[in-house]
């Protein structure tokens, strides 16, 4: 009788550290548990809205999280789009342009899965994701774009960055808007866990 009553106190323990432990990492011990992907979410922000978006999927999905920096940060000025000598506007203007980054990823080769965020300029993504996705070898590795925007589509972004990685398979992806929930980016970003 206390061999049961011993077992009974230990099942209620041990489902009570999972139920804490769950509540405290913020609910995602299915989604680090379902999968053994090291996964990380890259991304380039140039107003923070991205970079908001980005934080919530890394939370929602157990991802390390890399922020793109420009090497020359963007000023209001280079940001304006009605100017077509604007810094932005003259290199979404040549498909070739390739911003400098500031920082660089430790050790790309670690992960499997890197979900790449940006904001979309001219129906595309930035320039500086192009120099990202140059900079590094996805040979093997799942490549997730994601971006957001007030209305513009993901544009050509998935099949330019194909092009940039052609031994990575690169997915579509998608874009989101600045509200999105951790539990709608953490079902969009299942398939690839």
């Amino acid at each position: 009788m206390k061999l049961k009553f011993f077992i009974a106190a230990l099942v209620i323990v041990f489902a009570g550290t999972i139920f804490v432990f769950k509540n405290s990492n913020g609910g995602n011990v299915m989604a680090e548990s379902k999968s053994n992907k090291k996964v990380l979410v890259a991304y380039f922000s140039a107003s923070g809205t991205t970079a908001k978006v980005a934080d919530r999927l890394s939370k929602a999905i157990g991802a390390d999280l890399f922020e793109i920096k420009p090497a020359q940060p963007y000023t209001s000025a280079d940001l304006d789009w009605t100017n077509k000598k604007s810094r932005s506007s003259v290199e979404m203007d040549d498909r070739n342009s390739r911003p400098a980054i500031a920082n660089k990823v430790a050790d790309m080769s670690k992960y499997d899965v890197v979900f790449v965020g940006f904001p979309i300029w001219w129906y595309r993504e930035p320039s500086i994701i192009d120099t990202f996705m140059e900079s590094y070898d996805f040979s093997g590795k799942q490549v997730v774009p994601f971006a957001t925007s007030g209305g513009s589509g993901m544009g050509d972004s998935g099949s330019i960055m194909q092009k940039l990685a052609p031994n990575a398979k690169v997915d579509s992806g998608k874009r989101f808007s600045s509200g999105v929930s951790e539990k709608d980016l953490q079902d969009w970003a299942s398939k690839w866990l």
